[in-house]
Order: structure tokens, then C-alpha cells, then sequence
């Protein structure tokens, strides 16, 4: 029952691909065989009718190549302008990407998909120009032939003996809303050709030869429509899945296409891209780092690179291992992913080189139980011999050999010497030092070269005849042969340790590195600390200049940068924004603006991008290898999410500032509302009846309503008082007037100020003679003394006692407030000087506005003093404690 349940749900991966794409424009590609069959005819025809209907319609570009019925359709549809390059003092001019995203219209015609831009163009390649106008809403109508499909392209290659260098990544077809197959047959293609419809007569003959013979166009057909049958099944499989259609779904194959650094590779990928398509099965591209990757040359790591982002634009998942054994770590690798089929390219090697080296097709074959394991087709063109491989990696200086020099040199002496003192049968082994030693230090070509000189010294110096390059004993040829076996499999083994201990520390060196990074970062709070350390270790890392871009005020700005001199141009500016716009990399070797000098990043968390990172690398003209790719990715991710974690925790900051500011404004508005209404009342009350009622009441009365009418007045003046004072407590106004201030004064003083508030309570003052004079703002030491006494009033009951007491604590001056009120609660304690707090609210609310303790908190210790409460240990009540700095 829940299988059926399931069955009956539409796919959540081909909704969210649907709701992915209702934001997107709509791409229809018409698709033909060869040049001339009409696919720029028939989207100029289909146009013409869109505009018919309303469409807003205008041509990006399109190449008529002199055709008449072309250029008649070309007339009333709108031409935008295309943008001018100088390239080697030549005009170029390109499809202006800028004015069609200005413009705006509802569709745009671009023919040539394939196309290949000017050098200094946004991008290198037509087609993403498309990806962005279709990123922009855009709908695009553009044309492609068959043989500009990337996974096809060695296929026509065969076919046609003709390599097309223009092509166009296999999700360019897949993803477009619709193909339409512009379909001719080759009878009539070529009577086109002879009427000079595709090319004038001269080209026409010339292309009927090399091309566009029958047996090449029947082949280019089949393959059209094949691919265009296998465009219509993922179309009618996607909406099978939307609508929850049951069929016979694909089983989950996994392929993986071996790497390497030879140009073959890339046909391997195109047609493991084929095989992964034809069982709609996830494909995985795989790189083995074995000893032999430490010697590559420059242009077999460029090669590799090329196959490694080609394999990236064909959708397929790139991975590389360390490993000794090729076949080992594909077999590994196959059994953690629970791979099903493995294509290698078919070797290069010669028949010998396999027979002594062994060949990976074999050993994948006897050993991968449960694999497919398919050959794909080699490349064609000169491919290096593979006997020579052994010399790769072989130092170039002269160092390491005239270190072997010596080194036999000095086993020779040591053997010598030896030899002169003991009578040893095995002195060779003096001569097995030296191969080891050069083998672990430079590797197997060096090696060789000592256990080389070592076997002519050990025949020279100590084989008779002695001194002659002759022996004369048959055993002892058997000897020396064994012994430069024995060196030959030493020096192997030793080169084979030192590159796996190598690879080893390579391996520990990037970890360690990135767990460095990852304690680095963990306890940063502060976002520009934190993009400091991200700049400066990828820029030790990847010995490169490093930035770091963050969006602020709808532009992107640096934030980091190592060095911190480092600049920006306005192209480098202009690749950053596109990169952060498109949500991907930009820049020197990526498709976009290639020839930049900056490669940018997006580094970004499961929300959202949230920075740019930019590296430079300090050599000039080079590019970050896979490696550094993958390390620069390692480490942008982790700075994404500490990126991230401090912003949250600045979010969260701010939430809980806001929710503070808002209890604290509901706190203000109900003191306004309530504490200064209440006198205002008492007031209004007492010189309305005065004024209504005056003759009527008596002298004594009158009296009294002005006093409480006056009484009130001065509350709440002293309430306006505390609200200004806090505002200026707040802002950082308030700058001690300091003076020498006696204790003994400042009480009095304060003492007949609030003598009206203090009319029922008994006061006593406590000031010894001899205390020293304090360095206090005397009204502001004098405001925070009335507000404690007005707050012991308050609390205090009638007829109680209320002290004011100072005394000499070491070297300070403490004033104390003593009350024989209800004392305070123990979870009051610690929020009692808080603005707006009111300790036994409710029906025990007395009048005032909370902030009386909190001025005085923030006046004693604008002054240099501190102030803390408890409640009396003799009695109940509350005591605050002042205390000043003496002197």
C-alpha cells in the first residue's frame, strides 16, 4: 500500500526542476545535420509569426551568409546593433549581450550557437550569452548543427575526418524547453549546394567533396534525429515524473571515465558522456594522483586541466585520489560509490611497454568482478611513446648527478678502506648506500645513474683483474650482474616509498592546513578578523594575491585583501559582479571572461552566496591547477560557513538589541502613559477648582490645593529631568565638570533638597570629621545622592528611618543610603539599576518613571565610582552603597 502511495506522487526533483525553470527564459534550439539544411530560415519564420501574434521580437544576431531567402526574411523584424571588437587590427563585431539586457524584449533571435567570441568578450562562447539572457527571463530562439555537440564530436570527427574545434556542451541541448529537428534529405542538401543556396559554386564543389558527401550526410542525419529522439524521451520522462505518470524507471547506474593526462582523454569523456546518457546514469570522472603525477610537464597538467573542466561541462561529478595503483584506487573508488560500468581510454602505450609495465584494461578486467569495463576509441595524432616514460620526472639539473658521482666515490674509498683491513666476501653492499640515498633524495633516474657508476667501480676497484673494466672470472660476472639487478629493484622500491611518503605529506600537509584554518576561524566573532585570516592563508596556500568581495549598498566591495595593497580594475570589478550575479566562477581559466587576470569564486552555504572570493596567482600567465581548485573550494566553504555564523550571530545581536529597544519603549510609553499623567491629573484637578470654585473655599483650603498643585509641578519636572538625563547617559553627552567636592557638603546640601519628600520620614545624617574632599561634577554626585534618598522615601514606611552615613574604605570614600522599607526581592538584585525597572509592581506600584537608580548608576560611574545594593542584615530595608575614588 505505501509503495503504491509513493507511485502516485509526482517526483519532488522534476517539480523543483520545473518551478526552477518558470523563472528562466524559454530556449528552443533548431537543430540540423550540416550547414544549408534551413535552420536560420525556419527560426526567422517562426519568429515572424511570434511577432504576428504580439510577440515582442528582435534579432540578436544572425548570419544570412549572403542567402537572399534568408535576408528576405530578416524584413520588419527589429536588428540591435552589434558591438564592435578591434582584434589584430581587424574589426570583429559581436552580439551586444548589454543591449539586449537593456532592451529587454520578449524574445531574441541568436543564430550559431556554437559561435566562438572575440577575444575580450564577457564570454568566450555564444552559447553563454544565451545562458544569461535566459538567466534574465529572456526567451531565445538559436540554431545548431549536429556535429557542435560536444559528445558527439569525436563521433562526426571519424565520420567526416573533419575535427570542429567550436562546440557546445551536451546540457546546453538537454536543458532547452524545446529542439526542432530542421530535417533535409542528402539528395536534396546537395542540390542546394549545386544551385549555390549554401555556398557559391567554387565552396559548393569543394564542400561535395571533403563534407558533404552522401555517405558523410546520411551519417550526420542519423545522428540528428537520434539525439533529437533522445531530447523528446527526457522531455516525455520529466513529465511522467511531474505527474506522478507510473513506467519503467532507469535502474541507477553509475559510470565512471578514467582521466588522464594524454590527449585521448577527452574523447574517454565524451563517450562515457554517451554511454552515462544512453542509461541515464549518474557519471563520475576520475583522476588517479599516482607517482607519475609529481613529473608531469606543463603541458600534460594543461592537458589535464582542459579534460578535467571539460568533463565538469558535460554534468559529470570530478574526483582525484592518491594512490600508488591505478587500478587499485579505481577498484577502491567503484566499490565506496557502488559504481556498475568503468570506460578507459585505450592505451598509447606499445606492445612491450604493456608486457613489462602491465596494462590497466587487463588488470581492470581480471580484477573488477561485477564491472563493465569498456575501451573508449584513442584520439588521433602523434601520441609519445611509451618506453620513455620512466624518464619522466627526472631531474634536468646536473646537481643530482654529481651528487651520485661523489657518493660512489666516497663508497669506493670506504669499501677500500674496508677492504685493506678485513677480508669481506659481500664488500658490494658498501655500493647499495649510495643507490638508496640518491633514489630516496632525487628520484628513479639518478638512482639508476649511481647504481650505473656503482657496478663499473665495484668491477674497476674490486673484481680481478683490479683496475680494468675486464673480469676474468665467470662467477664473478654472475655477481655483478645480480648486484645491478639487486640496485636496479633497491632504487625502484626506495623511489616508489619516496613518492608514496611524498604523496602521504602532500595528503597530511592539506589536511593539518585545513584543520589549522578550521581552529583559526572557529572562535572569531568579528567579521573583519575572520576574512583576514581567510585572505592571508589561501594566499600561503596557493602563492597568490587574495581577495575577499561582499555585496554592500547594491555593489560589491572589498573586505580583505592580502597583500593589503592589492587592486581591482574596473574589468576585474565588472568579472567579480557577474560572478556574484551568476552564482559562478569567472575569470581567468573559467568559460567566462577567460582572459582576465582574476579567477573568481562564489563562496556560498546551503541559504545563500555570501562572498567573492578573487586570487591572483603571483606567477604571471599561470592558472590554479585542479589541486589548488579543489583546496580553494575546500577552503571557501568553510569560510562560507563561518562567514555565516558571524553574521547570524550579528542577526541575532540585533534581534535581541531590537527586542530590548522595544521593552524598553513599551516601558517608557507606560511611564509617560501612567507616571506622568498622575500628576498632570493632580494639577489640572487643583487649579480647575480653584479657578471654578476660589470664592468658595477658604484661605487654609486654597492653600493646600496650591501646594499639591505645586507639589506635583515639581514631580513632574523631576520626571522630565530623569528622562533628559538618561537620553544624555545614552548618548554619551554627559562630561564631568570635576572639582574638589567635601563629603560633608555635598550631603547637606543634597539633604535640604529633598527635605520636602523626606517630611515623614526620620533623617540621619552620619559624616565624620577628617574625611578627604573627592574630585567629582558636585551636580552630578548631588543627583545621584537625591535619587537614592527619593528612592528610600518612596519604599520606606511613614515615621521611619531613613540613614545617610560615609566613611573612609582604604582609599575611597563610600556614601551610604540606609531605608527600613520591605528591602528587595533576591531576583531584583541584579536588574534594580536597569532602565525602567520597577521592583513590587502591580497594586504596589508607586509613582516614577525607573529611571531614577539607573541615572545614578550611570553618573557614579561616569565619575570614576561604583554603586551596588544589598539588603540590611540588622533589620529589612535596603542599602546602596556609593563609593568614589579618594582624592
Amino acid at each position: 500500500m505505501a509503495g503504491s502511495i509513493e507511485d502516485s506522487r509526482p517526483s519532488p526533483d522534476a517539480l523543483l526542476k520545473a518551478v526552477e525553470k518558470e523563472s528562466r527564459g524559454k530556449h528552443k534550439i533548431f537543430l540540423g545535420a550540416a550547414p544549408g539544411v534551413g535552420k536560420t530560415w525556419e527560426m526567422l519564420s517562426t519568429a515572424r509569426r511570434r511577432k504576428l501574434e504580439g510577440i515582442d521580437v528582435v534579432v540578436g544576431v544572425v548570419e544570412t551568409h549572403g542567402r537572399a531567402e534568408t535576408e528576405a526574411q530578416l524584413a520588419g523584424l527589429e536588428i540591435l546593433p552589434r558591438r564592435r571588437t578591434d582584434y589584430k587590427g581587424r574589426v570583429l563585431e559581436e552580439m551586444d549581450i548589454d543591449a539586449i539586457l537593456a532592451r529587454r524584449p520578449a524574445l531574441v533571435l541568436v543564430d550559431e550557437l556554437a559561435h566562438t567570441n572575440a577575444e575580450g568578450s564577457r564570454h568566450p562562447k555564444r552559447y553563454l550569452d544565451v545562458e544569461e539572457l535566459l538567466a534574465a527571463g529572456i526567451d531565445v530562439y538559436s540554431t545548431l548543427n549536429v556535429q557542435h555537440i560536444e559528445s558527439l564530436n569525436d563521433v562526426i570527427a571519424r565520420i567526416t575526418r573533419i575535427r570542429v574545434r567550436e562546440t557546445v556542451p551536451d546540457r546546453i541541448v538537454d536543458t532547452a524547453d524545446e529542439v526542432e529537428l530542421i530535417d533535409l534529405t542528402p539528395a536534396d542538401l546537395i542540390a542546394r549546394l549545386g544551385e549555390g543556396k549554401v555556398y557559391v559554386r567554387e565552396q559548393a564543389q569543394r564542400a561535395v567533396r571533403r563534407y558533404f558527401s552522401p555517405g558523410n550526410l546520411t551519417a550526420l542525419r542519423e545522428l540528428a534525429l537520434r539525439r533529437t529522439a533522445e531530447r523528446v524521451d527526457d522531455q516525455m520522462l520529466s513529465y511522467m515524473r511531474e505527474h506522478a505518470i507510473t513506467g519503467p524507471w532507469a535502474a541507477g547506474e553509475r559510470v565512471i571515465v578514467c582521466l588522464d593526462p594524454s590527449p585521448g582523454a577527452a574523447n574517454a569523456v565524451r563517450a562515457a558522456k554517451r554511454t552515462a546518457d544512453s542509461l541515464d546514469a549518474e557519471l563520475i570522472a576520475l583522476y588517479v594522483e599516482t607517482e607519475r603525477h609529481a613529473g608531469l610537464s606543463d603541458a600534460e597538467h594543461a592537458c589535464l586541466g582542459e579534460t578535467m573542466r571539460l568533463a565538469t561541462q558535460l554534468g559529470a561529478e570530478v574526483a582525484t585520489v592518491p594512490g600508488r595503483s591505478v587500478v587499485e584506487e579505481i577498484l577502491a573508488f567503484a566499490r565506496a560509490r557502488n559504481v556498475t560500468r568503468v570506460i578507459v581510454g585505450k592505451s598509447q602505450r606499445s606492445r612491450w611497454f604493456e608486457l613489462t609495465h602491465g596494462s590497466v584494461v587487463d588488470e581492470l578486467v581480471r580484477s573488477g568482478s561485477g564491472l563493465v569495463v569498456e575501451v573508449a576509441p584513442s584520439a588521433e595524432g602523434p601520441t609519445p611513446a611509451g618506453p620513455t616514460d620512466w624518464l619522466l620526472g627526472a631531474p634536468r639539473q646536473i646537481g643530482p648527478y654529481l651528487e651520485g658521482v661523489l657518493m660512489t666515490a666516497v663508497a669506493t674509498a670506504v669499501g677500500k678502506a674496508i677492504d685493506s683491513l678485513i677480508d669481506l666476501p659481500n664488500i658490494s653492499l658498501v655500493f647499495v648506500v649510495p643507490v638508496l640515498v640518491a633514489a630516496v633524495r632525487h628520484g628513479l633516474v639518478p638512482s639508476l645513474w649511481v647504481s650505473g657508476l656503482s657496478v663499473l667501480a665495484y668491477n674497476f676497484f674490486f673484481i680481478p683483474p683490479l683496475y680494468l673494466f675486464t673480469i676474468s672470472d665467470p662467477a664473478n660476472v654472475v655477481a655483478l650482474f645480480f648486484f645491478m639487478v639487486v640496485a636496479v629493484v633497491a632504487s625502484a622500491l626506495a623511489v616508489r616509498t619516496r613518492t608514496q611518503t611524498e604523496s602521504a605529506r602532500r595528503e597530511a600537509r592539506t589536511t593539518a592546513e585545513l584543520y589549522a584554518f578550521s581552529r583559526k576561524i572557529a572562535g572569531v566573532i568579528e567579521l573583519d578578523d575572520l576574512l583576514w585570516i581567510v585572505v592571508t592563508h589561501l594566499a600561503r596556500l596557493l602563492k597568490a594575491e587574495v581577495v575577499i568581495l561582499m555585496p554592500e549598498q547594491q555593489k560589491l566591495a572589498t573586505r580583505a585583501a592580502f597583500p593589503p595593497d592589492s587592486e581591482l580594475n574596473e574589468a576585474d570589478l565588472a568579472a567579480a559582479r557577474w560572478s556574484w550575479d551568476a552564482d559562478r566562477p569567472a575569470g581567468r581559466g573559467t568559460d567566462t571572461l577567460p582572459g582576465g587576470r582574476w579567477l573568481f569564486v562564489p563562496i556560498r552555504t546551503s541559504r545563500s552566496a555570501v562572498a567573492i572570493i578573487g586570487v591572483l596567482p603571483l606567477k604571471e600567465g599561470s592558472e590554479l591547477s585542479a589541486g589548488e581548485r579543489r583546496l580553494l573550494e575546500a577552503v571557501g566553504n568553510q569560510a562560507a560557513v563561518a562567514v555565516e555564523r558571524v553574521t547570524l550571530a550579528k542577526d541575532i545581536d540585533q534581534a535581541r538589541l531590537g527586542a530590548e529597544r522595544e521593552r524598553l519603549r513599551s516601558a517608557m510609553l507606560t511611564s509617560v502613559s501612567h507616571d506622568l499623567r498622575t500628576p498632570l491629573a493632580s494639577i489640572i484637578g487643583s487649579l480647575s477648582s480653584l479657578r471654578s470654585y476660589g470664592t468658595r473655599y477658604d484661605a487654609a483650603t486654597r492653600e493646600e490645593l496650591l501646594g499639591t498643585a505645586l507639589g506635583e509641578a515639581e514631580r513632574l519636572d523631576r520626571f522630565v529631568g530623569n528622562l533628559l538625563d538618561m537620553t544624555r547617559l545614552d548618548a554619551g553627552a554627559v562630561t564631568p565638570k570635576r572639582e574638589a567636592v567635601e563629603v560633608g557638603d555635598l550631603v547637606s546640601t543634597t539633604l535640604r533638597r529633598v527635605q520636602p519628600l523626606l517630611k515623614d520620614h526620620v533623617i540621619v545624617s552620619i559624616v565624620p570629621s577628617g574625611l578627604p574632599s573627592l574630585s567629582l561634577d558636585f551636580v552630578l554626585a548631588e543627583q545621584v545622592l537625591f535619587n537614592l534618598l527619593d528612592n528610600a522615601a518612596k519604599y520606606a514606611p511613614a515615621g521611619g528611618r531613613i540613614e545617610v552615613e560615609a566613611r573612609r574604605a582604604g582609599a575611597r570614600v563610600e556614601i551610604i543610603v540606609r531605608d527600613e522599607g520591605p528591602g528587595i526581592a533576591a531576583g531584583d538584585l541584579d536588574r534594580i539599576f536597569d532602565k525602567f525597572y520597577r521592583a513590587h509592581e502591580g497594586d504596589r506600584r508607586l509613582a516614577g518613571t525607573g529611571l531614577g537608580l539607573a541615572i545614578a548608576k550611570g553618573f557614579v560611574e561616569v565619575q570614576g565610582g561604583t554603586i551596588t545594593v544589598r539588603n540590611r542584615g540588622d533589620r529589612s530595608g535596603a542599602e546602596f552603597v556609593v563609593s568614589y575614588p579618594a582624592g
